[in-house]
């Protein structure tokens, strides 16, 4: 909430709110059109962050879920590399290594696919000052 209020308060120019309303929008006509759009690079920012930390959340689920088959993929790497520690003293990390790739590639698409809305400078030249 504080990431996304420092965001909104420094990037929607009080100026180009009250040409909006001057030029006769409603409130609600403003924010869509002229506020929100500012507002997606914050809003993409803190989803993704907090996607990524759902994501990688390993101490909840650990507590929460008791069936083994539903853990997420935290716990699962987690075990197999309890696992592969384990195996009679053989050490196989390839399929914990191959299974945290696998992880990722959900985050890096997510990252790939948000990436067009991390726009600097998207009200440049709006205002004049």
């Amino acid at each position: 909430m504080y990431l996304m209020w420092v965001f909104a308060t420094e990037a929607i120019p009080g100026e180009l709110m009250e040409a909006a309303r001057i030029d006769g929008a409603g409130e609600i006509r403003t924010f869509f059109q002229v506020a929100l759009p500012l507002l997606a690079p914050g809003t993409v920012t803190v989803l993704l962050f907090t996607t990524v930390a759902t994501w990688n959340n390993y101490f909840l689920p650990l507590i929460m879920i008791k069936d083994p088959d539903w853990y997420p993929l935290t716990l699962g790497l987690d075990a197999w590399n309890n696992q592969a520690q384990t195996i009679g003293g053989d050490v196989i990390f390839n399929l914990v290594i191959t299974g945290s790739l696998l992880t990722i590639i959900p985050l890096i698409a997510a990252f790939l696919l948000l990436q067009r809305f991390w726009q600097s400078g998207l009200a440049a030249g709006s205002v004049k000052e």
